[in-house]
């Protein structure tokens, strides 16, 4: 837990995944107009962790910057890669109701 300067109590909201570029990256028009590319880090499981067939975790991930979206499509799916962001839930508008998803907002992203 962070703690301010006057020891006021603060939220952490960091993520760093390493691990394969999933199979397939888009670019997804919002309805507000912007643009997001999605993409997938796949994560194999430790097998003490492995339970049935589940071997791996695939994590969803977006980012909205125009430098990364640019490498990403450059990239080979199952390259290693290193992402560093924030987890958001996004909301949207489905049929007669409203969807949601968690992802991680990508901020910095490297091959390793």
């Amino acid at each position: 837990m962070r703690t301010s300067e006057t020891g006021e109590k603060l939220s952490v909201n960091d993520v760093r995944i390493v691990g394969r570029l999933g199979a397939k990256v888009s670019t997804k028009c919002l309805p507000s107009g912007d643009e997001i590319t999605v993409f997938s880090i796949v994560i194999d499981r430790p097998s003490r962790e492995v339970r049935g067939s589940t071997q791996i975790d695939t994590i969803a991930c977006i980012t909205t910057r125009a430098q990364l979206a640019g490498r990403l499509h450059g990239w080979e799916p199952g390259r290693w890669i290193e992402a560093e962001g924030v987890l958001r839930r996004r909301f949207w508008r489905a049929g007669g109701g409203l969807g949601s998803a968690m992802e991680v907002d990508v901020r910095r992203m490297k091959l390793v």
